[in-house]
């Protein structure tokens, strides 16, 4: 999940020869380490993502597949890549918009989760499934679950505490319930509100944080943007999101794919 950096943080190096005289402004922090920098204002921003060693966040994967989604739909725009002992970092171009959880969409709410949604539809209905390299499949997920299981890294206490009331084991029979594709797309993999762009008039402009983009059921996503918006906007906002994607609730799916989300990758 990602936060916004309302903390100091040290700038790393890297960051700091990439923006040269240039303002930057720290945008994102995540569990993880991992750093998101705006470089620069107006037409000619660009921001930085930046992940330190030993994190496990391959800033690569993301790479390939902001090249491949570019081709189809607004996304970043690569304009770097570099690493050093301390980190790996990506260089893109700043895109129209700012993110759906802006001071100015929280204070409206139905705007910015109805933006959300008609993306997040946009999305899967443009990239095309038969060309895409990537997988985010229920499958592929479960097996790093079950990695992390053995692996004593499976925390309950960690979980969302609508799930922290199982055990490992309750929770990984639950998983092994795998409900049909309702329909397979290419998925974002991070459907949180805060990746949606909007531009000054409410309409959604861009998706950004495509690290685990892959085919999956349109519900891997729906889950997880469905759920952010309780803790972005509150509660009751789920159905405008669901409306404007043009799809009725599916209770079972969402559960099963909070879940799996709150487990691991």
């Amino acid at each position: 999940m990602l936060s916004t950096a309302t903390v100091e943080v040290a700038t790393p190096e890297a960051v700091l020869a990439l923006a040269g005289d240039r303002p930057l402004r720290p945008i994102w922090l995540n569990e993880l380490g991992g750093l998101t920098v705006e470089i620069g204002a107006g037409d000619d921003r660009c921001f930085v993502k930046w992940a330190p060693a030993g994190s496990g966040l391959d800033l690569a994967l993301e790479t390939a597949r902001l090249a491949w989604a570019g081709t189809f739909t607004p996304v970043p725009r690569v304009l770097d890549v570099g690493a050093d002992e301390a980190g790996t970092w990506i260089l893109t171009a700043g895109l129209p918009g700012d993110t759906a959880v802006s001071e100015r969409w929280k204070a409206d709410p139905k705007t910015a989760v109805q933006a959300v949604g008609r993306g997040l539809r946009a999305l899967h209905d443009t990239l095309p499934v038969g060309d895409c390299p990537f997988s985010w499949s229920v499958e592929d997920r479960l097996a790093e679950v079950h990695r992390l299981a053995e692996d004593g890294k499976l925390v309950p206490a960690r979980w969302h505490p609508m799930h922290q009331a199982l055990s490992v084991a309750e929770a990984l029979e639950l998983l092994a319930i795998v409900p049909a594709v309702d329909q397979l797309v290419v998925c974002h993999g991070d459907a949180c509100a805060p990746n949606t762009l909007l531009t000054a008039d409410g309409h959604w402009s861009a998706h950004v944080d495509l690290g685990a983009l892959g085919l999956g059921d349109r519900w891997a996503d729906l889950a997880i943007a469905t759920w952010s918006t309780q803790w972005n906007y509150g509660p009751g906002w789920e159905g405008d999101l669901l409306e404007a994607y043009g799809v009725a609730a599916d209770p079972y799916r969402m559960s099963y794919y909070r879940l799996l989300w709150d487990l691991g990758p």
